[in-house]
């Protein structure tokens, strides 16, 4: 999606903002993130916030409202939803500054324990019930060998997607950003999640699926249910690469395949 200054905004969607936070000093553009068409830094005559939003109109307008919506039950770990304004065909989030890095994920990082305790406390979240989330057995339906669904149902919270862009090091604390798509299912998913993106930073699965082993959920969990993660996991990521084959993709889907044969393996 394309992006535009905060100073592009129309003025009544700007002064709406601007309502909300006092008189706007000064906007700075972010990089990173695919999802938005805005993303800026706004410092405010009540001070720092970061506003993203996309026109009202567009098909990813209802994974924004939920990600509005599941912000108040998130662990600390997440930044603080202060408002979501719907002006004149905009939809914004006004967030709690997060000035960090991208985690560095990468094997024997310092970074990887901060990660760590992150995830804990996420997976202590429970899912709201009276807000309509994905469950993950509907998100696995398509890809879970037949006869094994039953193991990916559950009432935790979910983030399922820690790409470099979504865990940021800010004060020697991990945070975890965007939730457009918060799923609501088994705890030990959020690890195995976690253990392909470790993959990608380096880490040989044996040793990704060892730091799994840090969570309980997954320590816990059923052979098969892992086993039927991993081929879940590496059938969504080959039809991924194989609709776009970008490199990253391809490569995602090779890391998903050796994953899957390891839970496989027990």
């Amino acid at each position: 999606m394309s992006r535009i200054p905060f100073e592009q905004l129309p003025a009544d969607v700007r002064q709406a903002v601007a309502d909300k936070t006092g008189a706007v000093h000064q906007a700075r553009t972010v990089q990173g993130g695919m999802n938005s068409g805005i993303a800026s830094v706004l410092e405010t005559e009540s001070g720092s916030v970061f506003v993203k939003g996309i026109p009202a109109d567009h098909p990813q307008v209802a994974a924004q409202r939920r990600e509005a919506a599941v912000a108040p039950h998130l662990s600390a770990s997440c930044p603080r939803l202060y408002w979501h304004l719907e002006p004149d065909g905009w939809s914004l989030l006004g967030y709690e500054v997060v000035d960090g890095r991208h985690a560095d994920c990468t094997p024997g990082s310092p970074d990887l324990p901060l990660v760590e305790a992150a995830l804990t406390e996420l997976q202590g979240i429970t899912a709201p019930a009276d807000i309509e989330i994905k469950d993950a057995v509907d998100r696995w339906a398509d890809y879970a060998p037949p006869g094994t669904l039953q193991y990916f149902g559950g009432d935790t919270l979910l983030h399922t997607d820690f790409a470099p862009d979504n865990v940021l090091i800010v004060d020697e604390r991990a945070r975890l950003v965007d939730w457009a798509w918060p799923t609501r299912g088994a705890a030990w998913i959020d690890p195995g999640a976690l253990a392909l993106r470790l993959m990608d930073a380096g880490h040989p699965a044996e040793a990704a699926v060892a730091f799994a082993d840090h969570f309980p959920s997954w320590r816990n969990a059923e052979p098969e249910a892992l086993a039927a993660f991993g081929t879940a996991t590496a059938a969504l990521w080959r039809e991924i690469a194989e609709e776009d084959g970008t490199p990253w993709k391809r490569g995602m889907a090779e890391r998903a395949e050796t994953l899957a044969y390891v839970l496989a393996k027990g």
